[in-house]
């Protein structure tokens, strides 16, 4: 699907989800929203800005390229669709189906993916 690790997924996906909310995402906003330690953001950056998903901006916002806001467009859309399909199929609460599909939302393939789409068009 694409060169990078789950963990790149995640950092791109944040990135997404704080521009959405706050309108800016800093790299200490990214550290609080996944947990981790600023200096690993600052290495997932390096790592991401190299293969060219995102770019530091002027007031030291993360910002994604074109190509960025593709991937992370699609990561969070699977991750959405698997949260919905594990409580429309489980009953289980939101928080508990988006646990899950945080775990999960990495390793599926695309024909799945596309399998549960499918489903959801049907059942919903």
């Amino acid at each position: 699907m694409n060169d990078i690790h789950e963990s790149g997924e995640d950092y791109l996906e944040a990135i997404l989800c704080l521009k959405e909310e706050n309108g800016i995402a800093r790299s200490v906003d990214v550290a609080r929203r996944l947990n981790v330690s600023k200096p690993s953001v600052s290495r997932a950056m390096s790592i991401l800005e190299e293969k060219g998903y995102v770019f530091v901006g002027k007031i030291g916002s993360l910002e994604l390229t074109e190509e960025g806001k593709k991937l992370a467009d699609e990561i969070y859309a699977r991750h959405v669709l698997l949260t919905r399909f594990l409580q429309k199929i489980t009953g289980v609460s939101e928080e508990q189906a988006e646990e899950n599909a945080c775990k999960i939302e990495h390793d599926i393939d695309d024909d799945v993916k596309r399998g549960i789409e499918k489903w959801m068009k049907e059942n919903s």
